[in-house]
């Protein structure tokens, strides 16, 4: 039997976005934008010994269904020999994009184990329309690809998507309480969502900076009517300390920019914009 193979893929906020549905998932997603993490997800694929050789997906080392990695083994042909392997510095469900991060980085592990020989290109669109299919995010694996502080500018995979980015790299602080629901937000009204990323996209697009970013962020979550009491608690305080803070779409998550969150005299999580994409690892 052959050795596993593992990709990391780098976690995901968002900061603002709008979502863009579609009848093809592979055009399907949103426009906005947000920062990718050297805090992420290390996926291992391996081939199974036989049909009861341990569960299909495991997240540190707890066994889990997750519809986009079980579609991205499906979409691969290799569902009947893979077995998948995460490992992440970031809670599940909390706005870090790991169910993209499994995706996607299953995606690259599986093809290189089985020697499925697809491109970069097919296998982030396999892993993005799985995301969009499972109803679990729309732009978390096209960004998470990139790496860097992606900006959405069209919604979908690669071939139908166009990002551009912020040329910047600082340290990152987070402090998260809880998840939120994707899918639930996103079956509500989108349209304060649509008017409000659309706006905040223009602020960025106009001035490409990481406080625009986050000030933009800030304006979004407001105008959408997203903020909890909580996260909005934590980000006035770092605003009042001279701080950059805002909400992590969709978790009850702050992100921060430098020491923004310790400043403000809270004990929270740090790391730095990612500057590489998802890879392969030895």
């Amino acid at each position: 039997m052959t050795d596993p193979s593992t990709a990391f893929v780098p976690g995901h906020v968002t900061g603002f976005f709008s979502p863009c549905p579609a009848d093809d998932p592979a055009r399907a997603g949103s426009r906005g934008a947000g920062l990718t993490l050297t805090d992420g997800v290390r996926v291992t694929v391996r081939e199974a010994a036989d049909a009861d050789d341990g569960p299909l997906i495991t997240l540190d080392g707890d066994p889990l269904s997750m519809p986009p990695v079980e579609a991205v083994l499906g979409g691969l042909d290799v569902s009947d020999r893979a077995r998948v392997v995460a490992e992440s510095d970031l809670p599940l469900g909390t706005g870090f994009g790991v169910s993209g991060a499994m995706a996607l980085g299953t995606a690259l592990a599986a093809n290189d184990r089985f020697g499925c020989e697809r491109s970069v290109n097919d296998l982030v669109t396999l892993a993005h329309c799985a995301e969009v299919e499972a109803g679990t995010g729309l732009g978390d694996v096209v960004a998470q690809a990139r790496g860097g502080v992606p900006i959405r500018l069209d919604p979908g995979a690669p071939g139908h998507g166009r990002l551009d980015g912020v040329p910047a790299a600082r340290r990152v602080e987070y402090l998260t309480f809880g998840d939120l629901s994707t899918a639930e937000v996103l079956a509500g009204d989108t349209d304060p969502l649509v008017s409000a990323g659309a706006e905040a996209l223009d602020r960025l697009v106009d001035r490409p900076t990481l406080p625009t970013l986050v000030a933009a962020s800030r304006r979004f979550a407001r105008d959408a009517g997203l903020l909890t009491d909580r996260v909005c608690e934590v980000v006035d305080a770092v605003t009042a300390a001279d701080g950059e803070a805002s909400m992590v779409m969709l978790g009850e998550t702050v992100f921060a920019l430098d020491l923004g969150l310790s400043d403000a005299g809270f004990d929270a999580d740090a790391c730095r914009t990612c500057d590489a994409g998802a890879h392969l690892v030895d």
